[in-house]
């Protein structure tokens, strides 16, 4: 079986990692996979991209510059929507041609259309989509951030001038989709429960195959090495608990930085002296804009590139926190754990899959920094420790192990296939 895995980019991002790692997953477990992207970084000669860099370029620029008209030249929520308005045909290339299953991934900011989507749909080729987000359950938005309009339909939307209309941008979108849906027989995975018992309230999939697979993560670079020696390396104190937060940006707003700087201040203010045995690493880009909010000692560690370099900072840390007020199934969870390290964050999204509260963890009360000020205490100075960590790898090798999420997605693929009569 060869599968063609469509993403935007090859490496930045949460999507974009997931998807990378399915490839090896199932190259690793029987199938020949093969990714296409907009934005290749690597040499992988798994990884292929679109010809024509400024063309890709223009299309991108084309993208935001039609959300930006619709937000009324301002760039409030500009990175929160999407309208897949620009991209590009891929149906005429011999990787598609060649591919058995195409298996869309995140296809934003410029990578497919709309258009596009509907020629593949339209080439008889069985189509799997990944939703990272919620964006291909609703009309603009990833992530509904307590909207319902997308059980019934999307208008009067809360992310364009002044609400939106009854006519919109959202709404004429959604009936784009609609159209696109209504004669497809598109396979959506949906990487955690909590995304697909969304998914399956859209008015959009009503009707539609609709199953939940977890990212893969590869032990064979995420696992547990010595501490001691990862601190040393990264020039993080040996002698004090090390608190890590990961972002790809710190300060998004979604990524809930504030959260983890008012819980930290609240522990140096409430008991200076766990305090003083702890400092706070924060990996990711804008990381040295927070650390002067913080009252602990804080360490930017910057943008860091390279899944193995990356391994080296989660093993430095001794409890990995994430204060998301939503999010899918967050790469970054499972990597810590894949390292041993436990992890602490809000009951939103689908971290409680993740997080088995008091198990490798504490699942917090979502939004209270004083309930994320214990959990960070807890997991450090009151669990079992041991018990945590023992916890976490048994839980990644139940749940995300390669073997386990590739016999998942051959099993979708291969209804896929049997849906359009190719047989498996």
């Amino acid at each position: 079986m060869r599968v063609l895995i469509v993403n935007t980019s090859e490496q930045d991002g949460g999507a974009a990692v997931a998807a990378n790692r399915l490839v090896a997953a199932l190259n690793n477990n029987g199938v020949q996979a093969t990714m296409l992207v907009r934005d290749r970084s690597t040499e992988n000669p798994s990884v292929t991209s679109l010809k024509g860099k400024c063309v890709a370029r223009w299309r991108f620029l084309w993208d935001r510059l039609r959300i930006f008209l619709a937000l009324g030249l301002k760039k409030d929520h500009l990175w929160d929507i999407d309208i897949a308005c620009a991209g590009t045909d891929i149906t005429s290339l011999p990787e598609f041609k060649d591919a058995d299953v195409i298996h869309l991934s995140w296809i934003n900011q410029g990578m497919l259309s709309l258009t596009d989507i509907d020629k593949i749909v339209g080439s008889g080729k069985p189509v799997v989509w990944t939703m990272h987000d919620l964006w291909p359950a609703t009309a603009i938005c990833h992530y509904a951030r307590g909207c319902r309009n997308f059980i019934s339909g999307c208008r009067n939307c809360r992310l364009l001038p002044g609400g939106g209309g009854s006519h919109d941008l959202s709404y004429k979108v959604w009936n784009r989709k609609k159209r696109l849906y209504l004669k497809s027989d598109i396979h959506f995975v949906t990487c955690s429960n909590w995304l697909g018992i969304q998914a399956k309230q859209s008015a959009l999939l009503q009707g539609m195959n609709v199953t939940s697979i977890p990212n893969p993560i590869d032990t064979q670079i995420f696992n547990s090495r010595d501490r001691q020696e990862a601190k040393t390396a990264l020039g993080l104190p040996t002698d004090k608990k090390v608190i890590l937060f990961v972002a790809q940006k710190v300060t998004d707003e979604r990524k809930g930085a504030q959260f983890l700087v008012d819980a930290l201040n609240q522990l140096s203010a409430s008991n200076k002296a766990l305090a003083e045995e702890c400092v706070v690493a924060l990996l990711g880009g804008h990381a040295d804009e927070l650390t002067a909010s913080i009252d602990i000692p804080s360490y930017p560690l910057g943008y860091v590139y390279g899944d193995k370099n990356i391994a080296r900072i989660y093993n430095a840390a001794d409890v990995f926190v994430i204060p998301s007020m939503e999010d899918n199934l967050p790469n970054t969870v499972m990597e810590a754990m894949a390292c041993s390290v436990p992890c602490v964050g809000f009951n939103v999204g689908g971290i409680p899959e993740m997080i088995d509260h008091t198990q490798n963890g504490y699942v917090a009360n979502a939004g209270s920094t004083v309930d994320l000020c214990h959990g960070i205490c807890w997991t450090l100075f009151e669990a079992d420790y041991a018990a945590l960590q023992d916890s976490c790898l048994s839980k990644v090798a139940r749940c995300y192990s390669q073997e386990s999420v590739a016999q998942r997605y051959t099993e979708v693929y291969n209804r896929a296939l049997a849906q359009k009569g190719h047989g498996q």
